[in-house]
């Protein structure tokens, strides 16, 4: 602490003088070091991938259904192919932002056939549908994955793309319906969800709409946002998804998302499927 000249300060004063000192010197070092456990929280988002090991010394049972249950049978059902699975998984943890398994199934996806395009296209669509800082999790943790298995920038989809055709019926349809609902509510949400979703996000051809569709229903189902599934999960069918493979989208979720979810979406998933033409 430095005392102007000329100035007979008291002893009270000095020792207040100090203490405020000391205080801020505290406060400086205690940000500095918060900044830099965040700095590399960010850059170093987990230190080491789970291993059964890891599972069986908290949890045996955990680490047997981890074992018998996931990998020795629900990743290997009919109906829906492992990349699909990936697909699914993926989309659930992402819009849960589960950040510590998507390292592993992000390998996983791409050992399954899912490529870095999509990944990509996934993690850019589920910004929209889970949220800005769900997605900047996810791209933390793939960055690294994409690093490690040297895939560039010349693997992804461009900011700007060509986009695919627009179906002009259904547009108009949906337009329509959500003018009506939403506008006298937030026309701020209708300019948005269509000059953003649906003229542009949707039509990014780096993930097929079929795909993109699989993605958002099962983020939907993820999230417990049952209010969203009919209409997302009718366009996922009128995009090619069968009822099969709907349904097994359903017996995947449980393992990613809990049962809790799942159990409330069946109820909107048999009425969508009630209501389709056969």
């Amino acid at each position: 602490m430095i005392i102007p000249a000329g100035q007979n300060l008291s002893m009270k004063t000095l020792v207040a003088a100090a203490m405020a000192a000391a205080a801020a010197s505290l406060m400086f070092s205690a940000h500095a070091e918060t900044a830099k456990r965040t700095s590399m929280q960010i850059t170093h988002p987990f230190s080491a991938v789970t291993t059964l090991e890891d599972i069986r010394s908290v949890s045996p049972a955990l680490e047997r259904y981890t074992t018998t249950t996931l990998s020795g049978d629900l990743w290997k059902r009919p109906n829906l192919t492992p990349r699909d699975r990936s697909i699914v998984t993926l989309a659930a943890l992402i819009a849960r932002n589960q950040t510590v398994e998507i390292p592993f199934h992000v390998n996983l996806a791409l050992d399954n056939g899912v490529k870095p395009a999509e990944i990509s296209e996934i993690i850019t669509h589920l910004a929209f549908y889970s949220g800005w800082p769900n997605a900047m999790s996810a791209v933390v943790v793939t960055k690294e994955i994409f690093s490690q298995r040297k895939i560039g920038i010349d693997q992804l989809p461009p900011a700007l793309d060509k986009l695919l055709p627009l179906d002009e019926a259904a547009e108009a349809r949906r337009a329509t319906a959500v003018a009506e609902n939403v506008g006298p509510v937030a026309p701020g949400v209708v300019k948005y969800t269509s000059e953003l979703l649906f003229h542009d996000l949707w039509l990014r051809p780096a993930l097929a709409p079929r795909d993109r569709s699989l993605v958002t229903v099962s983020a939907l189902i993820a999230g417990g946002q049952v209010a969203q599934i009919p209409f997302h999960l009718n366009r996922s069918m009128d995009n090619g998804l069968t009822k099969d493979e709907a349904s097994e989208v359903l017996a995947q979720l449980p393992f990613y998302a809990g049962w809790p979810n799942v159990m409330s979406a069946v109820p909107v998933v048999k009425d969508v499927f009630e209501k389709r033409p056969n």
